[in-house]
């Protein structure tokens, strides 16, 4: 038998495309906007809703995502509003959405620890038709919005100011920003798992960088990458019976490494052959450089 005669299989390979597909297209915004960590706070967050869903007999994916969502508005008025103890704030949501998740399955009838564990850090076996159907219907909306409003989206994480003046709505922008990383982080909670989904909203897009400064081939790569990766982690665990997120986020800091190991030498290459059409030797061409706060160009 081959691996797509298990209907499990089916249904994680599926729903692995779609999280390489989402976690790196809301997490390009994250980055140019310096909340690469935003993704892991949500995580937190996420557990009480995983929580109430055992507690309620509710889908725990459905309540996530109302709780995350929830969540991730607080985080944005905790930023506008909370000023110098706004990151005591912050810490007392994630944690207190952790230590939530962890007191509400325990409550749950016949609910422990051990039940957290395929929402913490993913699992291949347990993800159902009904996650399946949540997953597709999530994803579709964070295609829509990260996609359709990309013009936008970019305009505030660049700079909020002058998106401001040129009449955009950044509150309403900013806050759909924060609601669309938080239906990702549960799109991708039954592969990836709460505690490692930031790191495919963030790694795949950081290794994309290294190739390009464009924001439209920055977004194509670092998607391309996080399906290459998810589904080449859904494989191998099923092979090697490994766990699916640690194999994934592995599998995207290995790409990271080998294409910024690739980025040197091609910048350099590229130095020459500048200097090479201008008539100046090598040595007196400008070396191409990265923008320290790491933000794309158009």
């Amino acid at each position: 038998m081959t691996i797509l005669d298990y209907a499990f299989m089916q249904r994680a390979l599926l729903a692995a495309v779609l999280i390489g597909i989402t976690a790196p297209a809301v997490g390009i915004y994250l980055v140019q906007r310096r909340q690469a960590l935003m993704g892991d706070g949500i995580g937190h967050v996420a557990m009480t809703g995983v929580g109430l869903g055992f507690l309620l007999s509710w889908s725990p994916v459905w309540m996530a995502t109302l709780v995350s969502v929830v969540g991730a508005v607080l985080m944005e008025l905790i930023r506008w509003y909370g000023k110098t103890r706004g990151d005591i704030a912050l810490a007392m949501l994630f944690y207190g959405g952790m230590a939530g998740g962890v007191m509400l399955i325990n409550l749950a009838p016949g609910g422990s620890n051990a039940n957290l564990l395929s929402y913490l850090f993913g699992s291949l076996t347990t993800v159902s038709q009904e996650d399946v159907t949540a997953i597709c219907l999530l994803a579709a909306f964070v295609v829509l919005v990260t996609v359709g409003l990309r013009r936008q989206l970019f305009a505030v994480s660049q700079d909020e100011e002058f998106a401001r003046v040129t009449g955009l709505p950044v509150r309403a922008l900013n806050l759909l920003t924060a609601v669309t990383a938080a239906v990702t982080v549960t799109v991708a909670m039954r592969i990836v798992g709460l505690l490692l989904v930031s790191a495919l909203m963030v790694v795949p897009v950081a290794a994309a960088q290294q190739l390009s400064r464009s924001f439209a081939v920055t977004f194509a790569v670092a998607v391309a990458i996080g399906v290459g990766v998810t589904i080449g982690g859904t494989v191998t665990t099923y092979y090697v019976d490994v766990p699916p997120g640690a194999t994934i986020v592995l599998m995207a800091i290995g790409v990271f490494m080998l294409l910024t190991a690739l980025a040197a030498p091609l910048a350099r290459r590229r130095a020459r052959a500048a200097a090479l059409e201008t008539g100046d030797p090598a040595e007196c061409a400008i070396p191409a450089t990265r923008d320290p706060s790491g933000k794309v160009g158009v």
